[in-house]
C-alpha cells in the first residue's frame, strides 16, 4: 500500500519540529506539535493549577524513550500520593513519560482545565476534569451513562494526502478486547460519526493537534457535536505512534488472533491509535495488561469491503510490483480525474469497495448516462477539470496563524483568490447538470442550489476585484495578487500599488535601453526565485570579442541562451520587493477581515468537494470505458462472466488478451484450477479479483457480460516470496497468509488461492491443500484454487459444489530441434487438464542437459505410480451430484429469472432433459452395487 507521505511544515514559524523516531520503512506521517507561549495561557485555563504548572506545560523535548519495550515506560503516580479513581476523572498522574528527563517540567503536576463546556454551568462546575500533559479537554457531560459505558476510542486522522484516512482503535474497561479499524472517510466523517454510535463509548482519545483552540479540526467539531456525553481527552501527538502500536499488538494479542497482524501492518493510522489508547489506558488503571492477554481484531468499514494489504499489493491495486513508477496497476487503469479530489476517492474506493448494490447501481446508472449524453459528458468534464484541490484549499482556509509574516500573508491571499476561482466555478458546473436524469447527479445539482455559495461569492466581490483570478505562471499569479482588492478600499494601499508599478516600469525600460545602447535582443524575465533578470537568445559569435559587456553580472548559459543581471536590476528587485511587502500586508490586513465575514458561511465548501471528487471519479469510470469494450455489471447471487479478461494486461499489451468465461454459484462455488506452467491460472485469478472491484465501486467491467455477488471480503493467497522483516520462509509466509484467510473469510467472501503448499514436500503440501479445500467448502464463499497438485482434483467425487477446470495447451512439432513445443492457447476449460509430467517439459526448454531429464522422468513415474490411487465415482455418486446441480439451477431461477411464462418453460423443460440424460438409470446403479 501506499505510505502517508510526511506533510507539509506550516507557514507559521512558531510549529516545532517533528518529534519521534524515523519510520524504520520508509516516510511517516508529521507527528509535528504546535507550541503555544506559556505567557499566553487561553482565556479559559483554570487559575487553580496546582502548583509548578503554568497554562501550556508541555515538555518539547524529542522523545528518548523509542528504545524502551512497550509496558516498560515509567508510570510516575507515585509523586502523586493516593490513587483518584478513573470513574471520576481525577487522574493526576504526569503524562509527560518517555521524555528527557533534562527537561525541567518532568516533575509537575499535570495541568487542571476547566473546558468552556464547564465554565459557565454550575451542575458541572464540580465535577474534575485532569487532563495529564494536554492541549485541550472537552468533558461534555456526566461521566456515567444510564448504561454505564466502559468503552474508550482512540481516533487519529492522515494528514496532507491522507486527509480523511480515519484510524480507531477501542477497548472495553471490562473486556480483554481491542477492536481496530481504519477507512478512508469524506469530509462529512459519516462512517467515522457512525462506528463512534455503535460503540456508545464513555471516552474518546485524540491528539492535541486536533483541537487547538481557534483551529480544532472539523473532524474534532463534529464529534463534540455529536457526542456531547462523551469525555474528550486530548493527549500528545507522539504517543500516537504506529511502530509502538505494532510492538504493542505483538506483545499483547493472544495467539488464537495474532493473524490480524498480517492485516494491520500497514494500516499505520489504526496502529498510532492503539499506541495511544493502551499507553493511556495503562496510565489511568495504573497498571499494565500480562503478555498474550488480549483479543485484538480489526474490523472494517460495514458499508466497504475489506481488502487486506497483502491482497492489494498481490492484485497490484495501486503499486505495480515490477516497477513502483508506472501506472500498470487498476489504478493506473481507471484514473483519468482531473483534481487532486478526484484521484485521492479514486484510490480509496478501490482499496474499499462499495457493499450497498443501491449505492453502487446509482453510481453505474451515472455512468451510463455520462456515456450516452456527449454533451453532458464533455461538459462536465471541461468544468470539472478547471477545479483546483478544494480540499486543500479548505484546510488553509481554516487555519488561523500564530504570527503573520509575509509568506502567511502571500498565501491567504492566493487562497482567496483561489476561493473566488472555486466559486465562479459553481454556477457553470449547475448548467453541466442541469438536464441530467440520474437520481445521484440530480441530487449534486441540488446540493449546489445552496445560497451559501452565492453569499460568500458576493461578500468576495465587494472585496476583490473581478478580473481577479487563478492563472498559471508565478509572475501572473503575483499580478493577481498585487491586484486582488478592489482599489478605493484602502488609499495607502492604491499609493503602494502605483509604486510597485512604476518600478516594474522602470525595470522595463530599463532593460530596453540596456537593448538599444550594446545593440542586443534583450528581454524581460521574471522567476520566483530571482525575481526579474535579462535573457536573451543569440550565437555566441554574434557578441563583441565573443563575451557579454563587463556590466552584466550572475551570468548562466543554456546552449544559445543566456540568463544574466545587473547590479542596478538587482537594487530595482529589492526596491519591488519593499513595496510587495507592503501591498501584501495591507492586502492580508483587508483579506483577513473578509474571512472573519465569510466564515459562518464557508462549511458549505466540503459539500462541493464532495461532490466535484465524486464526479471526476465518475467521469474517469466513463472515460476508461471509452478506451475499450467495457460492459455494465449487473448483481446477483452469482458470479458470471462472459468473455471477460484482465484489464491492466489489455493496457500493456499491443492485442487484446484471450479472454474467458466464469461461473460460480451457490452450487459451484469452489473452482480447481489446474495447467502447465506459465498457462495462465495466476493472471486468471487476479482477473476475476480485479474486476469483482471495478463492479463494486461503480465502474463498468472488461467483458461482454458481467454478473457479481457482492463480496464482502476479498482474499488472495499468491506470491511466494519470503519475508526477512518477519524472518517467514517461503512456507511460513504461506501458512500464515492462510491461516488469516480461514480466521476471516465468511460467506460472502471472494477467496483466490494459487499454488498453495508449494514450500514445502508433496505429501505434506497435498494434506495441507486438500484440509485447507474441505474447511472453504464448508462455506459459502467463493473460492478459486489453482494448483499443481492433480490430486487435489479428485476431491469433486466427495463434494459436488467442486468444479475442475483446467488452461488447454497444445503440442507443436519444433522442425529446428525435432522436438516437441508447448503452446499456451490461455483458454480455460472444464475438467482436469490431460497435461502430464508438465513441469519436466518446461525445465527441458529450459536447456537441462538431457541425462537430468530422462532420469527424472524415470523418477516421476515410479512416485506417481506409488502414491497415486485411482478414485472413480460410481454411478450413484453421479446421480447424486446431478440432482445437486438440477436443485441449484432451480433455486437460481426462482431467485433470478427475469423471463416470462412462455420462455421460462421452455429453459425449464430443457433443464429437465438435460439432467435426465445425465441421470444414470437406477437399474444400473443397483447392478452395479450388487455386483
Amino acid at each position: 500500500m501506499l505510505r502517508p507521505k510526511i506533510s507539509s511544515p506550516s507557514l507559521s514559524s512558531a510549529v516545532s519540529p517533528l518529534v519521534g523516531e524515523a519510520h524504520p520503512r520508509g516516510p511517516r506521517y508529521n507527528f509535528g506539535l504546535q507550541e503555544t507561549p506559556q505567557s499566553c495561557p487561553p482565556a479559559w485555563a483554570s487559575a487553580s493549577s496546582p502548583p509548578g504548572t503554568s497554562g501550556f506545560a508541555g515538555d518539547r523535548s524529542r522523545s528518548s524513550s523509542s528504545s524502551r519495550r512497550p509496558g516498560a515506560w515509567p508510570l510516575r503516580g507515585s509523586q502523586l500520593g493516593s490513587k483518584r479513581s478513573y470513574a471520576a476523572n481525577t487522574v493526576l498522574s504526569n503524562f509527560t513519560l518517555g521524555t528527557s528527563s533534562s527537561s525541567a517540567q518532568d516533575t509537575n503536576y499535570p495541568q487542571v482545565i476547566k473546558t468552556p463546556l464547564t465554565a459557565g454551568n454550575p451542575q458541572r462546575s464540580g465535577y474534575k476534569s485532569w487532563t495529564p500533559q494536554i492541549g485541550h479537554s472537552a468533558t461534555s457531560s456526566s461521566a456515567i451513562s444510564v448504561h454505564s459505558p466502559s468503552v474508550i476510542v482512540a481516533v487519529v486522522e492522515g494528514r496532507g494526502l491522507a486527509r480523511g484516512e480515519i484510524g480507531m482503535a477501542s477497548i472495553d474497561l471490562k473486556s480483554p478486547q481491542i477492536i481496530l479499524s481504519q477507512f478512508a472517510d469524506n469530509t462529512t466523517y459519516a462512517k467515522v460519526i457512525t462506528k463512534l454510535k455503535i460503540l456508545s463509548p464513555l471516552e474518546i482519545i485524540m491528539s492535541n493537534t486536533a483541537c487547538v483552540v481557534g483551529n480544532s479540526t472539523k473532524l474534532f467539531t463534529l464529534i463534540t457535536e455529536n457526542f456531547k456525553n462523551v469525555n474528550f481527552t486530548t493527549i500528545q501527538r507522539k504517543y500516537f505512534n504506529e511502530t509502538k502500536g505494532l510492538e504493542y499488538i505483538e506483545q499483547l494479542c493472544i495467539a488464537e488472533f495474532s493473524t490480524v497482524i498480517m492485516e494491520v501492518q500497514s494500516k499505520y493510522y489504526c496502529l498510532a491509535a492503539v499506541a495511544a489508547l493502551l499507553k493511556y489506558v495503562e496510565f489511568i488503571q495504573n497498571s499494565v495488561y500480562a503478555p498474550k492477554s488480549l483479543k485484538i481484531c480489526f474490523q472494517g468499514s460495514e458499508q466497504t469491503a475489506m481488502i487486506d494489504a497483502s491482497s492489494a499489493q498481490n492484485l497490484e491495486l495501486l503499486i505495480n510490483n515490477q516497477d513502483s513508477r508506472n501506472n500498470h496497476t487498476l489504478y493506473g487503469v481507471l484514473n483519468y480525474t482531473k483534481t487532486p479530489g478526484g484521484s485521492r476517492r479514486l484510490r480509496s474506493n478501490i482499496l474499499e469497495p462499495l457493499v450497498d448494490i443501491e449505492t453502487i447501481n446509482m453510481r453505474l446508472d451515472c455512468v451510463q448516462e455520462l456515456l450516452q449524453d456527449e454533451e453532458l459528458f464533455f461538459g462536465l468534464q471541461s468544468v470539472i477539470s478547471r477545479f483546483l484541490d478544494t480540499e486543500q484549499l479548505l484546510s488553509v482556509l481554516v487555519q488561523i496563524p500564530k504570527q503573520d509574516t509575509v509568506n502567511v500573508a502571500e498565501s491567504k491571499i492566493t487562497n482567496l483568490i483561489y476561493l473566488k476561482h472555486t466559486l465562479e466555478l459553481v454556477e457553470p458546473l449547475k448548467m453541466a447538470l442541469k438536464n441530467c436524469s440520474t437520481t445521484l447527479l440530480r441530487a449534486y445539482y441540488g446540493s449546489l442550489e445552496d445560497k451559501r455559495f452565492g453569499i460568500i461569492l458576493e461578500k468576495i466581490k465587494t472585496v476583490i476585484n473581478d478580473d481577479a483570478r487563478y492563472m498559471k505562471g508565478c509572475l501572473n499569479m503575483r499580478t493577481q495578487k498585487c491586484y486582488a482588492v478592489r482599489s478605493n478600499i484602502n488609499e495607502f494601499l492604491d499609493i503602494a500599488r502605483r509604486t510597485y508599478t512604476e518600478i516594474v516600469d522602470d525595470i522595463a525600460g530599463m532593460i530596453s535601453q540596456l537593448a538599444e545602447k550594446y545593440s542586443l535582443p534583450l528581454r524581460t524575465s521574471f522567476s520566483s526565485t530571482r525575481g526579474f533578470f535579462i535573457q536573451m537568445t543569440t550565437d555566441c559569435m554574434a557578441l563583441p570579442s565573443g563575451q557579454l559587456p563587463s556590466e552584466f553580472i550572475k551570468i548562466s548559459k543554456v546552449k544559445n541562451s543566456y540568463s544574466f543581471t545587473s547590479a542596478d536590476l538587482l537594487k530595482m528587485n529589492e526596491r519591488c520587493q519593499e513595496s510587495l511587502r507592503e501591498i501584501y500586508h495591507m492586502t492580508y490586513m483587508i483579506v483577513c477581515k473578509l474571512l472573519g465575514e465569510i466564515y459562518e458561511h464557508i462549511h458549505c465548501l466540503y459539500k462541493l468537494s464532495d461532490t466535484v471528487s465524486m464526479l471526476d471519479m465518475l467521469l474517469s469510470f466513463a472515460h476508461a470505458c471509452t478506451l475499450s469494450d467495457y460492459v455494465r455489471p449487473e448483481f446477483t447471487d452469482t458470479l458470471a462472466i462472459k468473455q471477460g479478461w484482465h484489464p491492466v494486461l489489455e493496457k500493456i499489451s499491443l492485442e487484446k488478451p484471450v479472454a474467458n468465461n466464469t461461473y460460480i454459484t451457490e452450487g459451484s462455488n469452489f473452482l480447481i484450477i489446474t495447467g502447465p506452467n506459465m498457462s495462465g491460472k495466476s493472471t486468471y485469478l487476479k482477473q476475476i479479483a480485479l474486476c469483482q472491484i471495478m463492479a463494486q465501486i461503480g465502474s463498468y467491467v472488461p467483458a461482454e457480460y458481467s454478473s457479481f455477488r457482492i463480496a464482502q471480503q476479498i482474499f488472495t493467497r499468491i506470491s511466494t516470496d519470503d519475508d526477512i522483516e518477519t524472518n517467514s520462509s517461503t512456507f511460513m509466509k504461506e501458512m500464515k497468509e492462510i491461516a488469516y484467510i480461514l480466521h476471516n473469510a465468511n460467506d460472502k467472501s471472494l477467496i483466490l488461492i494459487d499454488e498453495l503448499g508449494r514450500g514445502t514436500n508433496t505429501e505434506e503440501g497435498i494434506g495441507i491443500c486438500y484440509a485447507v479445500c474441505e474447511y472453504l467448502l464448508s462455506l459459502k464463499a467463493f473460492t478459486l484454487f489453482a494448483t499443481h497438485f492433480l490430486e487435489l482434483c479428485h476431491i469433486d467425487v466427495l463434494y459436488p459444489n467442486v468444479e475442475n477446470m483446467h488452461f488447454e495447451v497444445q503440442h507443436v512439432k519444433n522442425t529446428s530441434r525435432n522436438k516437441e513445443a508447448i503452446l499456451y492457447t490461455y483458454k480455460l476449460s472444464k475438467g482436469l487438464t490431460e497435461e502430464k509430467n508438465y513441469g519436466l517439459k518446461a525445465a527441458e526448454a529450459s536447456s537441462l542437459p538431457p541425462s537430468i531429464i530422462l532420469d527424472a522422468r524415470e523418477i516421476t513415474t515410479q512416485i506417481t505410480r506409488q502414491i497415486l490411487q485411482n478414485q472413480k465415482s460410481t454411478p450413484e455418486m453421479k446421480r447424486q451430484r446431478a440432482v445437486y446441480h438440477l436443485a441449484t439451477r432451480l433455486v437460481q431461477t426462482a431467485r433470478n429469472s427475469q423471463l416470462d411464462p412462455d420462455r421460462l418453460r421452455v429453459y425449464l423443460s430443457n433443464l429437465k432433459k438435460k439432467y435426465e440424460e445425465d441421470f444414470p438409470q437406477r437399474e444400473q446403479v443397483t447392478e452395479q452395487t450388487e455386483e
